[in-house]
């Protein structure tokens, strides 16, 4: 099935002048780039996009983080986008995350962990939503 998906490569990445390598692993398993934005995530972005954490440990370590330094955001499609682009990311945490995966090969730390995909079908049309108003 032909789905829509964001995917945001986070301030660590970009720092480390990751987005090209990031990119081409997205294009060269079929998915098209729609569309593609460096820029800043406000707190109320950051907020809305994470909202399901709000009230854990981690949250406000992870608003802050994000909020940081730019981001590329990006709206992704392909057959089975949403999915495809779960297993290229790998695991969450980067020491769990296999070889060949965005974060097993380019990962340092959960707290900094490269990327972030939406999770279903539904959280990415709300996630562009929220990053491509």
């Amino acid at each position: 099935m032909f789905q829509r998906t964001y995917v945001m490569i986070k301030p660590d990445a970009v720092e480390r002048r990751l987005i090209g390598r990031i990119v081409s692993r997205l294009e060269d398993v079929g998915l098209t780039i729609e569309r593609m934005e460096l820029a800043e995530v406000t707190r109320e972005q950051a907020e809305a996009n994470y909202a399901e954490h709000a009230g854990k440990p981690f949250y406000p370590g992870l608003i802050e983080y994000v909020t940081s330094g730019p981001v590329v955001k990006m709206v992704v499609s392909g057959e089975e986008a949403v999915a495809v682009v779960r297993k290229l990311m790998g695991a969450t945490n980067p020491k769990d995350a296999a070889p060949g995966t965005i974060r097993g090969d380019f990962g340092l730390s959960l707290d900094a962990n490269i990327v972030h995909g939406s999770d279903s079908p539904e959280s990415a049309e709300r996630e562009i939503g929220i990053f491509f108003s």
